[in-house]
């Protein structure tokens, strides 16, 4: 491995990175990727988990990002059936409320006409004394508007990402901190330590991109011993996850008095996420935990909306992370740029290196794009844009088909109960078939870890998707996590620990 000189190399197995080495290997480029964790252990799998236009940017006059996500959110509903679907959103509304009726009505009209949409339906006005939506909430909200956007399981468009790299030829390592890189000959001379055995390799590539996300100030500061790096700004968003708080398939748009906003969303089918949260944060990201205070604000903010309030005391489970946003002096953290921004060093010279600062789930395919151009006029062109009508793995069916797909994989695994075979197609798709192969009764699933999570699924995660741990199973590839007993997750690891990894 330490012979080949690949054309790119990519620190970091976050969205972007791996969407990026995803399109540089579809166009031609030999590719290799490093991800010092898990994939999606960070920043991709602590979203909102919407592929959304960003409503509440317009506020700021984000007006090419809010166009630019508007525009991406059916090409990626198309790319990834099973993982995204669409969704909509109700905003509640008062007289005297955060924001005007007209203000809204604006922002909705520029959400509805910004971006192209052609399959989601268009924004509504509801009457919310006859309207479902609501039932759950306080009699004050007598109007809401209704508008559309999308849902995606993170952790899974992540590893997909790097999956269909990897299936086209990309050199994909998880688990691979880099520890030097310097230029030498015209070449980046990386050095690589497996943080499972302790293997140290040597790797040599024409350009680096470093989408290290949380980390890419820190991989400059260790990895190329430039000490003044402060390009990003470091803001944490929390989520807590309550039991179901209402029965309608709907999310809700809440705003708050702080003119911040959070979301209630349907997840899992049994329970309701709650966030985010945007406060500054210094230290190391991978610490990151939601603070007392944090909990507190998100529980208050719902229940001045919901009739029964959220409570501490009501939630079952809580993740945060760390976005680094591109440092753009704004005052506030929730006014931070949300936009991506790519800085290209050594145009012109031998072995350049890319540095990618921010981005969000619904822009990472564009962003891509656009770090391959930068990465075509540094080292050369090579093949044409192409990953716009591709498919992620599992996702080659068509973007109304999920009930088809459901259909047609209950027909052929006739044992399957209704959740599971659902729950199969929303994480596999059309690869669901592969994992459950030649089965023909339950018992043929192997050994049955808790909730619908089987022996033949893991060790599919296993042999396919990088998955190591009880940990990435539980909470990154599915969200078993939320089902299993502490015991019954403690068993899974020991299974895990007393098999080989296997995908490549």
């Amino acid at each position: 491995m330490g012979r080949e000189i690949h054309d790119i190399f990519v620190i970091g197995g976050g969205i972007n990175g791996c969407g990026i080495a995803r399109d540089a290997v579809g166009r031609g480029y030999s590719v290799a990727l490093a991800e010092m964790n898990d994939f999606a252990s960070g920043t991709s799998s602590g979203a909102t988990k919407l592929i959304h236009g960003g409503l509440r940017y317009l506020e700021h006059y984000e007006f090419r990002l809010v166009r630019e996500s508007l525009m991406e959110r059916e090409i990626l509903w198309a790319t990834a059936p099973h993982i995204i679907w669409p969704l909509r959103f109700v905003l509640p509304y008062h007289k005297g409320g955060i924001r005007p009726a007209w203000l809204i009505r604006l922002g909705l009209f520029l959400y509805d006409h910004l971006g192209g949409r052609k399959l989601l339906p268009a924004t509504s006005v509801l009457d919310m004394r006859r309207d479902p939506a609501g039932k759950p909430l306080k009699a004050l909200f007598a109007k809401a508007f209704e508008y559309s956007d999308g849902w995606v399981d993170d952790a899974r468009m992540v590893v997909l990402n790097a999956r269909d790299a990897a299936d086209k030829g990309a050199t994909i390592m998880p688990r691979t901190k880099v520890v030097s890189a310097r230029r030498e000959n015209g070449l980046w001379h990386i050095e690589t330590t497996d943080t499972v055995t302790g293997r140290n390799d040597s790797h040599q590539a024409r350009m680096l991109v470093n989408a290290a996300g949380p980390w890419v100030d820190h991989v400059i500061r260790s990895a190329f011993g430039q000490n003044e790096a402060h390009h990003v700004r470091l803001v944490q968003g929390s989520h807590i996850i309550v039991k179901k708080k209402f029965d309608d398939p709907r999310a809700y748009f809440f705003q708050n008095p702080d003119n911040r906003i959070i979301f209630a969303i349907p997840y899992e089918g049994e329970f309701t996420l709650i966030g985010t949260t945007d406060r500054d944060y210094t230290a190391d990201p991978r610490d990151v935990r939601i603070s007392e205070e944090e909990t507190v604000y998100l529980c208050n903010a719902a229940s001045e909306y919901f009739k029964e309030p959220v409570r501490p005391e009501d939630i079952v489970w809580t993740y945060s992370a760390v976005r680094p946003l591109y440092d753009d002096g704004a005052s506030k953290a929730q006014e931070a740029t949300r936009d991506y921004v790519l800085k290209l060093e050594g145009e012109g010279s031998a072995a350049p290196l890319l540095n990618v600062f921010g981005g969000k789930l619904t822009t990472y395919r564009r962003l891509s794009e656009h770090a391959l151009e930068k990465i075509g006029a540094a080292i050369g062109v090579k093949g044409a844009p192409w990953t716009a009508k591709s498919h992620l793995p599992g996702g080659d069916f068509p973007v109304k088909g999920y009930e088809a797909e459901v259909a047609k994989l209950k027909r052929r695994y006739a044992f399957l109960a209704d959740q599971h075979a659902r729950r199969l197609v929303r994480r596999y798709g059309t690869k669901a078939e592969a994992l459950l192969g030649d089965a023909r009764a339950t018992e043929d699933l192997g050994r049955l870890f808790g909730g619908d999570l089987y022996e033949a699924e893991v060790k599919y995660l296993v042999e396919h998707e990088w998955a190591r741990h009880g940990e990435d199973v539980l909470w990154r590839r599915t969200k078993d996590g939320l089902r299993l007993s502490q015991e019954q997750a403690q068993s899974l690891e020991e299974y895990m620990a007393a098999i080989p990894a296997m995908a490549g």
